[in-house]
């Protein structure tokens, strides 16, 4: 959090340095096509933008904090990703967090509960009870629905429920058919989903131009022990581990893709000493919306506060 004399966290200054910097289209091919015929004058309806949440799933590397070297031989956080399979519509074979849209019944009252109440979650977000509840949820549902992992306990501080059986994975089918929800799984294996195991970290909206768009809050949780993150989702064909400053010289070479708003969350997680310091909760929270301009080295997406 922002210290008490009213200097900045390193994450907040990460924020604030962003504002105004550009990512080349070349950086960004997916949505290079509709940029640029925008940036030339064509216009069409824009698009509704869909609720969304993202998880930054953060663990400290194998040679832990201050160790001698994690994957790679590099210390300090790593973040588990996933890469979109091509045929996506939205970010083809884009390296991503675990995420998706908000699902309606993620508001449903009575949803089982513990940690910071919606109401308290809606003053940190900046909008009503029942939207606060929808994103927090999604947030979980998502990361479980995606990698296996689920952030719900049997009380408001024990530990964390086990899921590693089949009946899990059919859970989690399930839940990605939307034949279940998450609070019809909550409630029938005794659980409660943990509010105190997730952070605010950052709010985006996608660009006008974009055929799907989506204001997405970005979380951050840190791995549980005694769970498992997998890759078991229809969506990716990678998931991995990541050392941050590894993807991002790939995505420096063109060998990986990324969007910008994960660019910016990445570079955080590798400017972090530990796991623990980036699951803080981010004081600055603007809505960052790019906008395409015509900068210095051509078309290019610039980082904008709204």
């Amino acid at each position: 959090m922002s210290a008490g004399d009213g200097t900045m966290t390193a994450g907040e200054r990460q924020v604030a340095g962003t504002v105004g910097r550009q990512f080349p289209l070349t950086t960004t091919p997916g949505i290079s096509d509709t940029a640029t015929r925008w940036l030339a004058g064509e216009r069409w309806d824009e698009a509704e933008p869909r609720r969304a949440s993202t998880v930054m799933l953060v663990r400290d590397g194998v040679g832990g904090v201050g160790g001698v070297g994690g994957v790679g031989g590099v210390d300090g956080p790593e973040v588990f990703m996933l890469r979109r399979v091509s045929e996506m519509e939205f970010a083809p074979s884009m390296m991503v967090f675990p995420g998706g849209s908000v699902d309606d019944r993620d508001g449903e009252i009575g949803l089982p509960w513990a940690g910071p109440s919606p109401s308290e979650w809606a003053d940190r977000l900046g909008c009503s009870p029942s939207e606060a509840q929808m994103y927090v949820a999604a947030a979980i549902r998502e990361v479980f629905e995606e990698c296996g992992v689920l952030l719900a306990s049997p009380s408001a501080s024990g530990p964390l429920a086990m899921v590693d059986g089949p009946e899990w994975l059919d859970i989690r089918l399930a839940l990605v058919d939307r034949r279940l929800s998450l609070a019809d799984v909550l409630r029938d294996k005794g659980l409660v989903l943990r509010s105190d195991l997730i952070v605010a970290k950052a709010h985006w909206l996608t660009p006008v131009f974009e055929p799907r768009r989506y204001d997405t809050w970005f979380f951050a949780a840190l791995m549980p022990p005694l769970q498992v993150a997998d890759g078991e989702t229809t969506e990716a064909d990678q998931a991995t581990w990541v050392v941050p400053s590894e993807l991002l010289r790939a995505y420096a070479a063109g060998s990986a893709l990324m969007l910008p708003p994960t660019v910016v969350c990445v570079e955080e997680i590798r400017d972090a000493p530990s796991a623990a310091d980036v699951v803080v909760h981010s004081e600055h929270l603007p809505l960052v919306m790019p906008e395409v301009v015509d900068g210095p080295g051509g078309p290019a997406m610039e980082i904008v506060e709204r």
